[in-house]
């Protein structure tokens, strides 16, 4: 891995030197693993004219275990207690030489900002904007192995809570069910907040579990996602509690599962992010759901659970080979209940088989 952690800095080193900055600082801790590999949530990256260093508030000792650096790269603590990682970089890469850094603004705070100026006053402090980000978008084998895995351990999980008596147990009790069995079967832990709800609860976008318990006759939408050595998938699915679906909710399931579908079958190399969307998006405004849609139907995932590209109506740019992306169309109706398929792929070329479906739990409504 240190080989591709240089090659990512070093993409990132001829972006700052094309804008005209020596030395760049990288503050966001997504950002930040990208290109050093696993470390403290406070360590930041200095890409300096002569060395490039990591520099962190503690030692790098068994306080952190999960952390595994890019061994290439030195390390540099901070040596008072309560320093800033940031200031102590802008400081090294002054003394390296360099006359002008670049940072992420997007990230930084406005007095994390006076800091820098204050602990290198002769460095011109640049925007890097979202450079890592674009350099995160497009996947490389080894970033979809860890996604798939991730994708793999969700599927566990949900598989083996659909197997269990449901009725009577209540979304947080269900929604803490589903992170601890992630965490089981080899998860870092959870992708994001799980979010569990029942009835018409469904209907509510947004909805965080509650003591509300399941009852027959209940739509149950779950969403849930692994953390896996840092990368993050999503996977939800909507199923009927106990009995046969009725015809308003099979109807309901139907449409959404079909415009699910056209979503995914519009991922391709080339394709217009605003286009993935509307194929998404016009299934449901055609049965008259229009008002019923969310303002996002699919986004890029990996180190962070929402990435670009994000597939929206007014939407830029197109999709990329290795590119993975959720497609998650839902319909909440308001005091019924509602439905939400998600999908974790990887957008692949038709000679490749087309998109790669990672998120491979049953779409059928089951009646559980």
């Amino acid at each position: 891995m240190s080989e591709v952690y240089a090659v990512r800095r070093t993409r990132l080193r001829e972006c700052c030197n094309a804008g005209g900055s020596a030395a760049a600082l990288v503050s966001r801790p997504a950002n930040v693993r990208y290109l050093a590999g696993a470390v403290p949530e406070d360590t930041v990256l200095l890409l300096g004219p002569a060395e490039d260093l990591l520099v962190c508030a503690a030692p790098l000792d068994d306080r952190f275990p999960q952390t595994r650096p890019d061994e290439a790269l030195r390390v540099h603590v901070v040596p008072r207690a309560g320093g800033d990682p940031a200031a102590l970089a802008a400081g090294l890469a002054a003394a390296q030489g360099a006359d002008s850094l670049a940072v992420e603004e997007h990230h930084l705070t406005v007095t994390r900002h006076r800091a820098l100026g204050s602990a290198a006053p002769g460095l011109r402090l640049a925007d890097v904007g979202a450079a890592v980000e674009q350099l995160r978008v497009v996947k490389d084998e080894e970033e979809i192995s860890c996604l798939r895995i991730g994708a793999e351990i969700a599927d566990q999980a949900l598989g083996e809570l659909l197997e269990s008596i449901l009725v009577g147990r209540t979304e947080r009790h269900l929604a803490l069910e589903l992170e601890r069995r992630l965490v089981d079967h080899g998860a870092d832990g959870p992708a994001f907040a799980t979010a569990v709800a029942t009835g018409p609860n469904s209907g509510r976008p947004g909805h965080r579990p509650t003591d509300r318990r399941v009852e027959e006759g209940d739509f149950l939408s779950v969403c849930l996602g692994a953390a896996y050595r840092g990368y993050r998938c999503a996977i939800g699915r909507t199923f009927v509690i106990g009995t046969t679906p009725a015809d308003w909710q099979i109807e309901l399931y139907d449409l959404v599962f079909a415009a699910q579908r056209a979503g995914r079958e519009s991922l391709v190399p080339g394709a217009a992010c605003r286009d993935v969307d509307r194929a998404t998006r016009q299934v449901l405004n055609g049965a008259g759901y229009a008002e019923a849609l969310p303002d996002v139907t699919g986004h890029g995932v990996g180190l962070e659970i929402d990435e670009d590209p994000q597939m929206t109506p007014a939407a830029m740019g197109k999709l990329d080979a290795c590119v993975p992306v959720t497609v998650e169309p839902g319909v909440h109706l308001p005091g019924r209940g509602g439905v939400r398929i998600d999908d974790t792929l990887v957008v692949r070329p038709e000679a490749d088989g087309g998109p790669e479906l990672l998120t491979i739990t049953t779409k059928e409504l089951l009646a559980l």
